[in-house]
């Protein structure tokens, strides 16, 4: 509900508002912000969440009762403050707010077109560089495939070098041009307008203009064998097929040849997953679909916005026309934002007769089929994670479930680099917000117990000063020794009643408090199959940040002896080259292009690293 009675600052805040058009920001005691919203009027929109009188959904009246501060972005106009809202959104993931799963995660290729010749490589985020994007692709696997197509039949280079050369640099072919999978630019044996009729090629296919491009290689092919150049007209048919077979997808009757994109919801609960059918030319070149963070009082209406800003402020390519299952709130500043993003006209309709329709009514029953895929696969996991958990109890011969479990290990190499690691499992499951690491203060060296003891007395420690609930259930990586040193630290700290136990390595085996002998769990039990995972986890997690310590470390003691290498160069050049033994490697003008590396610098570095000359 809403609060009875509003932070001062906030009071003041809200009589203060402004007219124009912007972004507003919720925030919560923590500091931390729980929605961001638009509005064409700030003044008139943000106090609606504010009067009593107010008919707010439940969501909204949960998330206001949190608020206590706002923050406001004010901009020229609508369409910037829906731009603004899409990119706050996806940099701060606010709890409230409908948000694509894991949109962080989809491949994007990504043609170099702002270089002389392009280079095509597979990345996971937009980056203003002038480059040409295609994506993103919900399919990683079919995206490889197209890739390593396009890259073979062009034959446009895998190769990181820079070109033309630098004056007095000269390059070698490789590999690949002797097998035919590149021209051999970097030799100049391939020209630049050469290699761009290959670049233009890919963009075609993947901006959907296969057939126009099989026009265009039918009639080179055909020109090229009344010239009698024979080569060019077997390379071109070659093509030709290649691609033929390659893209043939399921044509669909729309009416018209427009590029357009298909969009429809499917919902259940917690649950939305949206589908976005691709045409390009009139045919059916893919098929996205997106999962979705809903809540179960979360209009459709407001559910298709919050998809269709996220999703199209991460499409480079936009097409014609746009179909909704319905419509959104505002439609002619969808329209005006495409267009703005576009730079041309983007018509946006919620088809209700013929072909169009016919097509939403496709995208729907692909989102339902797909979110019933969803659905099933949740229960089969839920059920089974379920089954691991009663029968950890059964074995364990315990009153009740042990739905809280974490569990403990140690890595280390020698003598340094002592870590720990902490994973929780909730219900069976990860919970990765829960994880925690540990740097070993007090000791170092490979005394696990003690080690372990350390780490144990750290983690319930923290829970006692935070009054947070303790696990039900602890597990150590390891046999008797570690099982006595945990019990030994946690009845150091009062914790006398926190269940135990220790699960060693060599033959799986199960140590519990006040017992000599391991307990013997079955191979195929899943109560063992659950601890194992938990072990493993446990053990991957540690390694992990062992791995980073040992890396930073490293990093540190090679450089930081260097004059001129401070904090920041130093972390551009892990961030570019990844390790000490790469610089090493590196010739001195590819250091010098890392950002804050002159000449002379780069020239410092490789002397300190392997000596002068």
């Amino acid at each position: 509900m809403v609060p009875s009675k509003l932070p001062e600052t906030l009071v003041l805040k809200l009589k203060n508002l402004p007219t124009s058009p912007g972004v507003y920001q919720f925030k919560n005691k923590q500091g931390k912000i729980i929605y961001i919203g638009k509005a064409k009027n700030l003044k008139n929109r943000v106090r609606t969440y504010f009067q009593k009188s107010g008919h707010l959904d439940p969501k909204t009246r949960r998330m206001i009762s949190q608020v206590v501060d706002l923050e406001l972005m004010v901009t020229d106009n609508e369409i910037e403050s829906l731009i603004l809202e899409a990119n706050l959104v996806h940099e701060f993931c606010p709890r409230y707010n409908i948000r694509l799963k894991d949109d962080k995660h989809f491949p994007y290729i990504r043609i170099t077109t702002q270089e002389a010749f392009p280079r095509m490589t597979i990345v996971r985020r937009l980056a203003r560089d002038g480059a040409t994007y295609f994506g993103p692709y919900t399919s990683a696997k079919l995206m490889r495939q197209t890739f390593s197509l396009l890259t073979r039949l062009f034959r446009i280079r895998s190769c990181n070098l820079v070109l033309p050369p630098p004056e007095g640099k000269k390059y070698q072919v490789c590999l690949d041009y002797h097998i035919n999978l590149c021209g051999g630019p970097c030799e100049g044996l391939q020209s630049q307008e050469d290699y761009a009729e290959g670049i233009k090629a890919v963009i075609m296919v993947l901006s959907g203009r296969a057939q126009k491009l099989i026009a265009e290689l039918t009639a080179r092919m055909q020109k090229a064998s009344q010239e009698l150049d024979f080569e060019l007209a077997k390379t071109c048919r070659d093509q030709i097929t290649a691609l033929e077979a390659a893209m043939i997808r399921q044509r669909v009757d729309a009416g018209e040849v427009v590029d357009r994109d298909i969009i429809s919801i499917a919902r259940e609960g917690k649950h939305a997953l949206a589908v976005v059918l691709q045409l390009r030319e009139g045919v059916l070149i893919g098929r996205q679909h997106f999962q979705l963070m809903v809540e179960p009082d979360d209009t459709a209406e407001a559910i298709l916005d919050a998809f269709l800003g996220q999703y199209y402020h991460h499409q480079p390519n936009l097409p014609e026309e746009v179909c909704l299952p319905w419509e959104a709130s505002d439609m002619k500043l969808l329209a005006s934002w495409l267009k703005k993003m576009r730079g041309r006209v983007v018509k946006v309709i919620t088809p209700q007769i013929g072909e169009k329709s016919k097509l939403v009514r496709l995208a729907k029953t692909n989102a339902r089929l797909l979110l019933d895929e969803l659905l099933i696969q949740k229960r089969t996991q839920q059920e089974r994670t379920s089954k691991m958990v009663l029968s950890l109890k059964e074995e364990l011969h315990l009153t009740q479930s042990p739905r809280r479990i974490v569990c403990f290990d140690i890595s280390n190499m020698g003598e340094t680099d002592v870590v720990g690691s902490c994973v929780y499992f909730h219900n069976g499951q990860p919970k990765k917000n829960e994880y925690r690491h540990f740097n070993i203060k007090g000791l170092q060296g490979q005394d696990d117990f003690r080690n372990m003891r350390e780490i144990i007395g750290r983690y319930f420690f923290r829970l006692r000063e935070k009054d947070q609930d303790i696990p039900d259930l602890v597990v150590v990586d390891g046999g008797k020794g570690q099982l006595s040193a945990a019990l030994a630290e946690l009845h150091s700290l009062g914790f006398n009643d926190q269940l135990v136990l220790g699960l060693a390595k060599r033959l799986e085996e199960v140590y519990l408090p006040n017992r000599s002998d391991p307990l013997t769990i079955p191979k195929s039990s899943p109560a063992l199959m659950l601890l194992k995972r938990l072990r493993d986890e446990a053990h991957r997690f540690a390694i992990e940040y062992n791995r980073k310590v040992r890396t930073k470390r490293t990093l540190k003691s090679a450089l930081d002896d260097i004059p001129g290498i401070g904090p920041a160069k130093r972390v551009q050049l892990l961030k570019k080259f990844g390790s000490v033994s790469r610089i090493k490697r590196t010739p001195a003008d590819k250091l010098a292009e890392t950002p804050g590396i002159t000449p002379v610098l780069a020239k410092k570095i490789l002397d300190h690293l392997t000596g002068p000359g």
